[in-house]
Order: structure tokens, then sequence, then C-alpha cells
């Protein structure tokens, strides 16, 4: 293998990447440091002790001390600094995973070089979040509608008694806008203003933003009655009650247990039970006529008592509609046709089904050649712009299911013309469950241990990560009767990606792709409100044609019928409207 002849079927099997071997963790170190800077090897041992088992922390320590203090080195003489400088970075790095070094067999840290003098970590982190001072300027160019919300939030935050709002409106209504002038205006004065959203991506695009779950400490299954798991001493205790404002976009998405038990937990360390959120001023973003949570084999009754607006908290929220400005791509009527299909009022026929404008979708003769008219259109010139990672990140294709995104997905990998690296996932049965992260990037280098990234949106964009393998395990423990775990590369190709997942981004050219109908409320409603004008839409509907039958007529090319190109314009819409005006 290699050129190596093996001692073993065991090695052999190792070095063609089939099964783990020992020291892999150790050759992943050792890969990102051919290119790594310092910061990003310190980041990848920590991602390494939280996420894959390490079993030798202190051999890895021992090892790649030395590349990973490389930047120490050069500005400080002692070495014992060095090292207490090292310690100090990759213990703030795992406490934001929820984990601390003292859970590692790592040298002890000495306080004494800590230059945080034991302020806790979130209040550290939220107070030092760098904002573009352009953003203070933003509120002068708010509407109507946002400067009204703006207004009646920051009223709130100034008198410091509290409040809920809810800031409802469809995409295209600037609500990013709004949320980047409010954060700069708190923070600008010095107070601390939390961003949260339900989604990476939502989250990403906010200044200091952070999924609800990883700032709150939320449970992943929440039960009705559930609290946060952070205590009353922790540091997120500590800067939920120094903060004057707290931020969740995309909350629409969120299961009402969600936010019930973060509701749960402020009441708690706050020592206010009768007030929302303790008597803090919380702020929710959102649109109903998106995708609602996703509840796997439950009843459309079930999916919308599990929406935030079955909760007891929504009747407590202030409710604040954003209309205009609604991304109109110039093209007023297409907006208002985008709010129809939105709240369920566009004319359907007896099927459920709704007319689509002819100049976005495609001619189809239900044919395998289909799909790749519709790349060409999402993905024009590929050839000449493979390498630029801009034009990549601007498009996408959207379709229903994961099977489809997988096709489309597979046949965009067939464009390009270089040599492939295939990586195997290493399987077992375990009774650990991990957390799965997600970051968008793009990769820029294959090692067999270690893949060379880099962050292409939101506010770290531009940054280089190193990524090991690492254990994923179902969360839904129904799935099978033992506990699954599978060692992987946490990517996944997103040339195509689900209709789900594109929600809350903003992605300029889009194609969506229906082989199959939409199966849930508001999931054509968010494949037409993804792109950032009507031109740059394109729809592609297909059928599944009749089989034909097997005969002497069927099997004579000269009599056979050519395929006729047909138009399909028609897709069913399915909006559970009792969602939008409970």
């Amino acid at each position: 293998m290699d050129g190596v002849v093996c001692g073993s079927f065991r090695e052999a099997a190792e070095r063609l990447g089939l099964i783990e071997a020992d020291n892999t963790l150790d050759d992943c170190l050792t890969e990102a440091e051919q290119w790594a800077m310092p910061c990003s090897l310190r980041r990848l041992f920590a991602t390494i002790l939280v996420h894959c088992e390490p079993g030798d922390v202190c051999g890895l320590w021992d090892r790649h001390l030395e590349p990973m203090s490389d930047d120490y080195r050069r500005t400080r003489t002692s070495p014992n600094e060095v090292e207490q400088m090292v310690l100090l970075d990759i213990r703030g790095m795992l406490q934001s995973m929820g984990k601390d070094s003292i859970d590692f067999a790592l040298p002890t840290i000495d306080d004494a070089f800590d230059p945080t003098e034991g302020e806790a970590r979130e209040i550290i982190e939220e107070s030092t979040v760098e904002f573009d001072e352009s953003d203070t300027k933003l509120s002068s160019s708010l509407n109507l509608e946002q400067r009204a919300a703006y207004d009646e939030i920051l009223l709130a935050v100034e008198r410091g008694d509290g409040g809920v709002f809810f800031v409802d409106g469809p995409g295209g209504t600037w609500k990013t806008f709004l949320y980047r002038a409010m954060l700069a205006k708190v923070r600008g004065e010095g107070k601390i203003a939390i961003a949260t959203a339900t989604s990476g991506v939502a989250a990403s695009i906010m200044p200091g933003g952070r999924t609800a779950h990883s700032r709150f400490k939320i449970p992943l299954s929440c039960d009705d009655g559930a609290s946060c798991s952070f205590t009353k001493q922790s540091g997120t205790a500590k800067l939920l009650r120094m903060a004057s404002l707290i931020l969740w976009d995309e909350a629409s998405m969120t299961k009402r247990q969600v936010v019930e038990a973060f509701d749960n937990s402020m009441r708690d360390i706050m020592g206010i039970r009768h007030r929302p959120f303790g008597g803090k001023t919380v702020v929710f973003g959102g649109d109903f006529r998106q995708v609602l949570p996703v509840v796997r084999r439950w009843s459309r009754g079930q999916i919308i008592d599990a929406s935030l607006r079955s909760s007891h908290l929504w009747k407590r929220m202030r409710q604040l509609r954003l209309i205009t400005n609604m991304r109109a791509h110039n093209d007023t009527w297409f907006a208002d046709y985008l709010l129809r299909v939105g709240n369920g009022t566009e004319e359907a026929d007896d099927q459920g089904n709704i007319l689509l404008p002819d100049d976005i979708c495609l001619p189809s003769p239900g044919e395998v050649d289909d799909l790749e008219k519709l790349i060409d259109h999402v993905f024009p010139s590929l050839d000449d712009n493979m390498s630029d990672s801009n034009y990549m990140t601007s498009r996408a294709i959207l379709s229903t299911t994961n099977d489809n995104i997988n096709k489309i997905n597979i046949r965009m990998i067939e464009h390009f013309h270089r040599d492939e690296v295939i990586y195997h996932s290493f399987d077992s049965a375990e009774d650990d469950p991990y957390g799965y992260y997600a970051l968008e990037l793009v990769v820029r280098g294959f090692e067999r241990n270690t893949i060379d990234a880099e962050i292409v949106i939101g506010q770290h964009a531009g940054r280089r990560v190193f990524l090991p393998r690492i254990p994923l395990c179902p969360s839904d423990n129904d799935m099978f009767p033992f506990k699954f775990k599978r060692k992987q590369f946490p990517i996944s190709l997103s040339f195509a990606m689900t209709i789900n997942k594109a929600q809350g981004q903003t992605i300029p050219i889009v194609g969506v792709y229906l082989p199959n109908p939409v199966f849930s409320h508001g999931q054509l409603y968010v494949a037409l409100s993804r792109a950032t004008a009507k031109r740059n839409i394109k729809i592609l509907i297909q059928k599944e044609k009749p089989k034909e039958k097997s005969n002497k007529q069927n099997n004579n090319p000269k009599k056979r019928k050519r395929p006729t190109v047909s138009l399909l314009t028609s897709m069913k819409n399915i909006v559970y409207k009792e969602v939008l005006t409970g």
C-alpha cells in the first residue's frame, strides 16, 4: 500500500483508510502544521479534545506544543509563559464548546498569567464584540415600520423595565438591517446586547451572533417544563443578568418548548417569576410563512402545537410587523405574489396546486437532461469559475429531499475534471452522543486526516479552519435499536441543499428542482423567496411519465414518438393558515 509492504491485514486496511489508525489524531495535527497558523492549530487541538476522543492527551500536547506556540515564542522568552499563554487560549476555546481544560489531562493553568482576572469568558466575549462603525448610522435609513420598532424596543432598553417583542416580516423586509442598527446602538453605549438565531446561517450574519442553543445552553431535546443547562453561578447566567437586549432571529423555526425552557431559566436567574424572561428586553424575529419546526412523524396539529404561536408566551409578545421594502425585485407584482403564496391566498385548484409565473419555469420534456439545463442556468460558465469562491457561494439549487440533493451534488461533481478524494467514515455502536457543528465553508486542501477549509460567509468570513473527523450520532433515538456512531468529516457538498436548509439565507441566484411536490408548510414560499431578484430564479418541475408499453412499435425508432416539450407551471402550495392567524 502506497509503495510499502504491510506487515498485517490491519495495517493495510489502515493505509487504505478503511479503519481508523491509532495515530490518526497525531497525523491530523501534523498535516495541519504544514499550513496552519498557530491560532488555527490551537483551535484544531481544542476541537480534537472535545469531539474526537483522544486517548493520549498528554502525548498530543507534548508533541504539538511547539507549532501551537510559534506566535507566542516570538514575543516571549520564558518557556513557562509561552506554555501558559497557549493553555489559556485553548481553555477559552474549550469553554466556548462547553468544556474546560480541567476536563482533560492538560498541564495546570497558573491564573497569574490570566489577564482577565477571573472575569467570565462569556462576558468578555460579548463585551468585546466588534461591529462595523457604519452600523451606528443605519438608524437614519430605517423606513417607517422599522423606525417604529427600533424606537419602541430601544425605549424599553433605556427604561430597563423589559418587554417581549416579535418582529414579524416576510423575507426581504430587511429584518437583519433593523437588528444590526439596534445592536450597534446598544453596544455603542457600552451595554451588552446578545445576538442569537435558531439557525447557524442566520446567526453568522449578525455581529457576535451565536445559535440560541449554543449561547443559552438549551438541551437538544426539550419537553414541556424544561430549563436550560446553565446554573445561576455560571458565566452564562452572569452574562444574561448583565444583558440589556437579547435578540433571537428565526424564532418561528424553533419549537415552543425551546423558547419556554429559556423563559423558565431567565425567570429563575433573575429572581422574577411573574414576568416573561425575568423582566428582560427580549426581541424575537421570524416569518411564520416559512417552514415550521421539523417534527418527525407528527401530524399537522402536533406540528402547529410545537410552534411558537402555540406558546403561552405568544400573547405576551408585542407584535411589530414589517411589510414595506419587501425584496420587490423591482417587480411589485412578484412581491405581492410571494405574499399571497406565503399567506395561502393565491388561487389554487381542487388539488391545492397554484400557478407559477411562466418566466421562472424551465420547459421540461421529462428527460434526464432537464436537470442539466437547470444546472447550466444556475452555474453558467462553471469551468471558468470553479476556483472562485464568490461565484460558488452566490448560487445554489434547492429541492425538497436529501435524495434529490444528493443526485444534484453528484451530477455537479462530475463537472469537475480533476482528481477526486474519497474519505471513508468509521462506524461503530456507542453510548455517547456528540453534537454536530456546521460551518459554511469552501475546502482549500485535502489530506488523509484533516481538511483545510475557509469560512466564506458571515462574521468569520476569511477565517482558515482545519477539520478532523468527528464522531456524530443520530439525534433521533428511534432510528436504531442501539447507539450508532459514525466518525466522519463534518462537511457535505452544497451546490444543492434542501429548501429547509436554505431558510434564513439570501442566495443571489437560485434554481429550484421539484421532481416531486413540496410536502410541508412554507416550503414553496421559502424556495421562491431566497433569491434577490425574480430574474435570478429558475424552477424545474418534473412529473413522472407513465411507463411505455413494451411492443414492436415502441421498439421501432422510426415510429417512436418524440418527447413533447411542456412548460409545467403548477405546483402544490401547502400553507397551515391556522399558524398564521393563531
